[in-house]
C-alpha cells in the first residue's frame, strides 16, 4: 500500500511538472501514530526548496491533481502540510482474512533476503562453568534474529564456538587437580555445573594464595604441549560441560546446525599471527610476545600471543572469521556478544581486514547485560543465576500460579508450565531493546496481566477457545461493515509484514516483541467490547479472531515461543 501512496503522489507531481527525488519521495511517505489521521500520510516540506511554495499550499495543490482516489483508498485529505490517505479499510480488511487464510504461517515472510547466506554465533561459551542468565539473553538473541533473517528470505546457519581452552578452563582444571578427590557428577549434580563449582573454589582459593595464578599459565603452557595428564583432565571435563550445555540449550529449545571448538583451531590461528609477524603487520616484542599498534586509530594495541606463545581468545578468532567462510561462503557473519566486547570485535575487524583475509559481512551483535534486582553477576563469584536453576525457578512460580486458577493433571501441568515459563523468560529477555542493559525480575516475568510472555500466550488461548466454540464456518461477506475496534486490529494485523521486515533491517527482537504486545492489547479490548459468539456478525469476527490468532502465533514463533491452546 506503500507503494501505491507514492504512485498517486508520483503521478499528481508529474501532471504539476514538478522536478522530484522519487527515492525521497517514497521515503518521505510515512504511517501516523493515531490511524484517524489516515493510514499513511505524506509530508510536504520536502518539496517546498523545489516548489518554493508554502507546504500546505502543496498540498493542497496535489490533492485537486490526485481527483479521484482508487478503489483500495476511501479519501485522500489534506490537514495543513500534510496529506492524509485513507485505505478502504473494509476492502483491505476482507483482503487480510483471504491472505492470512492462504498463507497460515507464511503471512508475513518475505524473500527480501533471498541472496544471503548467514552465520549467527551464538552463545560460544567458556567451558569452565554452566550457562547462567547472561548466555539465556544471548540465546534468545540469537535463535531470534535466526528465525527474523530466515523470515527475510536468508539461508541461516546457527553456530556456538565452544571457548574450551585457555586459562579459564585451566583454572577449574587445577582446582578440581588439587581438591576434586575424583569427584564426578551424580544426579544431584548436573556435569556442567561440577565444572562450575570449581572454577569459583579457584577464585577463592586464588585470594588466599595469588601464585595459583603462576600454575594456572604453567598449566595452560602444559595444555599446550599435549601433557598427557593434563589433557586426560580437560577432555573429562570439557565432555562434563558440554554434555550440561546441550541439556539446557535442549531445554531452551535451540540447536545449532555447526559447532566449533576453539581447541581444534588455535593453532592455526597463531600459524597466521606468525606469518603476520613476518610480513610486518604484527610486531613481536623482546620477551616474545606478539602485539598489533592500533594506537593511531585509537584502539591501543592489542596483545595476539603471550610471552610464554600461549593463545588469547583473539588467536582462534582470527582463524575462525576465515574458516567459517572457507565452509559456508558466506555473505553476512554474525557474532551475539555482549556490549563488553565491543572494543574486542572492532580490534578484530581491523586485524581480519589487515590480514586481507576476504571476508563478507562482519558484524558485532552486541548486547546490554542482564542484571538482577539484587546487582550484578559474577561467575568467579559464583553470584549468577545458573540458566538451569532460572528455568526451574520460573516453572515452580508457574505452577503455582496455575494451580491457583484451576485443577489439571500433573502431565498437563508439567507441560503448560514448562511452555509458559520458557515464554516468560524469551520475553522478558527480547523485548527491551537488545543494545540496553536490563533488569530480570522472575516474579515479574510471570504476571498473566500486562507486557509479559504468559500474558500473550493467555490472549492467544483466548483466541483459540473462542474459534473451538464457535459453530460457524467464518464465510465471508464482503458487504459487511467493520466497526471500529474490527478495524483497528485488522489495521494493526496488516502492519505484521513491515514490522517482520523492520526487525530485520534494525537487527533487533524487540521490535516484534512489542508489536506482540500492541497486537494483544487491542485483540483484549476488541473481545471485551464486541460480543463474538452468538453475535450477528459472528461469522465476520470468527474470521477477524483468526486472523489475530494466526498473526501472534507468526509473531511469537519468531521469539522462538512456543503457542498453548489451552491456559
Amino acid at each position: 500500500m506503500r507503494q501505491l501512496v507514492f504512485e498517486i503522489i508520483k503521478k499528481a507531481l508529474k501532471k504539476m511538472d514538478v522536478k522530484f527525488d522519487e527515492e525521497k519521495i517514497k521515503s518521505s511517505v510515512e504511517v501516523p501514530k493515531d490511524f484517524s489521521n489516515g493510514d499513511y500520510a505524506f509530508p510536504c516540506f520536502v518539496l517546498a526548496p523545489e516548489m518554493k511554495m508554502p507546504p500546505h499550499e502543496i498540498a493542497i495543490q496535489i490533492r485537486e491533481k490526485i481527483g479521484n482516489v482508487p478503489l483500495e483508498l476511501s479519501d485522500v485529505t489534506t490537514a495543513g502540510p500534510y496529506l492524509n490517505f485513507f485505505l478502504n479499510r473494509n476492502l483491505l480488511s476482507y483482503e487480510l482474512i483471504k491472505k492470512i487464510k492462504k498463507e497460515k504461517e507464511n503471512f508475513g515472510k518475505n524473500t527480501d533476503g533471498k541472496s544471503e547466506k548467514t552465520m549467527i554465533e551464538f552463545p560460544s561459551p567458556n567451558t569452565n562453568k554452566p550457562l547462567h542468565l547472561g548466555h539465556l539473553r544471548n540465546m534468545a538473541i540469537g535463535e531470534s534474529l535466526s528465525r527474523i533473517s530466515e523470515g527475510n528470505g536468508e539461508k541461516v546457519v546457527r553456530a556456538n564456538l565452544n571457548n574450551d581452552r585457555g586459562i579459564h578452563i585451566c583454572k577449574s582444571i587445577l582446582a578440581y587437580q588439587k581438591w576434586g578427590k575424583g569427584k564426578t557428577p551424580t544426579k544431584k549434580i548436573k556435569s556442567d555445573h561440577l565444572v562450575g563449582d570449581f572454577y569459583v573454589m579457584y577464585s577463592k582459593k586464588e585470594k588466599e594464595k595469588p601464585e595459583l595464578e603462576n600454575e594456572a599459565h604453567l598449566l595452560l603452557g602444559k595444555w599446550e604441549k599435549g601433557d598427557k595428564l593434563t589433557i586426560e583432565v580437560w577432555k573429562k571435563m570439557n565432555k562434563w560441560a558440554l554434555d550440561g550445555f546441550e541439556k539446557t540449550y535442549k531445554e531452551f529449545g535451540i540447536t545449532h546446525d555447526k559447532e566449533y571448538f576453539e581447541s581444534n583451531i588455535y593453532k592455526k590461528g597463531k600459524e597466521i599471527i606468525l606469518d603476520g609477524v613476518k610480513k610486518g603487520i604484527f610486531e613481536q616484542t623482546p620477551d616474545g610476545a606478539v602485539k598489533f599498534d592500533l594506537k593511531k586509530e585509537g584502539l591501543g594495541e592489542k596483545y595476539l600471543l603471550r610471552s610464554d606463545g600461549t593463545s588469547l581468545y583473539a588467536t582462534q578468532d582470527i582463524y575462525l572469521a576465515y574458516l567459517k567462510q572457507k565452509d559456508f561462503n558466506l555473505t553476512k557473519s554474525y557474532y551475539v556478544v555482549g556490549n563488553e566486547q565491543e572494543y574486542y570485535f572492532n580490534v578484530l575487524f581491523k586485524i581480519l581486514k589487515n590480514l586481507n583475509i576476504p571476508l563478507k559481512g562482519l558484524k558485532h551483535i552486541s548486547y546490554g547485560m542482564v542484571n538482577l534486582p539484587d546487582g550484578k553477576m559474577k561467575s568467579r563469584e559464583g553470584t549468577v543465576i545458573d540458566a538451569d536453576d532460572l528455568i526451574e525457578k520460573v516453572e515452580e512460580l508457574v505452577k503455582k500460579e496455575i494451580s491457583k486458577r484451576e485443577k489439571i493433571s500433573r502431565k498437563e501441568l508439567e507441560k503448560r508450565s514448562h511452555i509458559l515459563a520458557l515464554a516468560a523468560i524469551k520475553y522478558m529477555l527480547l523485548k527491551i531493546n537488545i543494545t540496553k542493559n536490563m533488569l530480570f525480575n522472575p516474579k515479574e516475568s510471570i504476571s498473566f496481566e500486562g507486557n509479559t510472555g504468559p500474558y500473550l500466550l493467555y490472549s492467544y488461548a483466548r483466541a483459540s477457545s473462542i474459534i473451538k466454540k464457535s459453530k460457524k464456518t467464518g464465510k465471508i461477506n464482503s458487504e459487511e461493515k467493520l466497526e471500529e475496534k474490527e478495524i483497528e486490529l485488522m489495521l494493526k494485523i496488516k502492519d505484521f509484514p513491515g514490522i517482520v521486515k523492520k526487525a530485520y533491517t534494525e537487527l533487533d527482537p524487540s521490535v516484534v516483541a512489542n508489536y506482540s504486545y500492541e497486537l494483544s492489547k487491542i485483540f483484549n479490548e476488541f473481545y471485551h467490547s464486541e460480543d463474538v459468539i452468538g453475535s450477528k456478525k459472528e461469522d465476520l469476527r470468527i474470521n477477524i479472531v483468526n486472523s489475530f490468532r494466526q498473526t501472534l502465533k507468526n509473531s511469537l514463533y519468531l521469539l522462538g515461543i512456543d503457542v498453548l491452546e489451552k491456559m
